[in-house]
């Protein structure tokens, strides 16, 4: 199937030993293929506007962001319908999201729908409540996760299984 979107993300393979089961059970995204990861920007351009200029402009703004240290050590939750791991410090993910959006003003995260925009690592969505305690309790047992967040990858797919891939590797400047 041909990709329909696109999106930025640090892929977190630290956390897959403790959030994979759950996540291929109560995170769509999973089935697609996407790894555990934080959004730097979602959607971000059709597949059709990635081009040598947009992966150039890419290139230059994880190049001039040095790489950095977070810490998932906390379970949280938007509502009662998404549960999450929260990563510390989140100032340095922020900072991705706002220069590429900088750069790429028609692709505002999650389209705009939300006025802050919380770095987060998905655990589960849309399943009852007491399904996605449970994976929270679990998940709780194996923090503190740490990673170094060294390269954003642009990936692209389509909402159908296994069809997301990595497009490139972007790496992080030099502490």
């Amino acid at each position: 199937m041909e990709p329909t979107e696109t999106a930025l993300i640090v892929a977190v393979p630290e956390a897959e030993r403790a959030v994979g089961r759950f996540r291929s059970a109560l995170d769509i995204a999973a089935s697609w293929g996407v790894p555990a990861h934080v959004t730097v920007l979602y959607p971000f351009l059709p597949p059709n506007r990635i081009n040598d200029d947009v992966l150039g402009t890419l290139n230059e703004i994880f190049e001039a962001t040095p790489r950095f240290d977070i810490s998932f050590a906390e379970v949280k939750w938007f509502g009662d319908t998404v549960v999450w791991l929260s990563p510390q410090p989140e100032g340095g993910l922020r900072q991705l999201t706002a220069a590429v959006w900088r750069r790429f003003p028609e692709a505002p995260p999650y389209v705009g729908a939300h006025a802050d925009v919380v770095p987060h690592l998905t655990i589960g969505h849309d399943a009852p409540k007491h399904v996605l305690a449970q994976a929270a309790e679990a998940v709780a047992g194996h923090l503190p996760i740490r990673a170094t967040v060294d390269a954003v990858r642009l990936i692209a797919g389509a909402p159908e299984p296994d069809s997301w891939h990595t497009l490139r590797e972007f790496r992080l400047g030099a502490a």
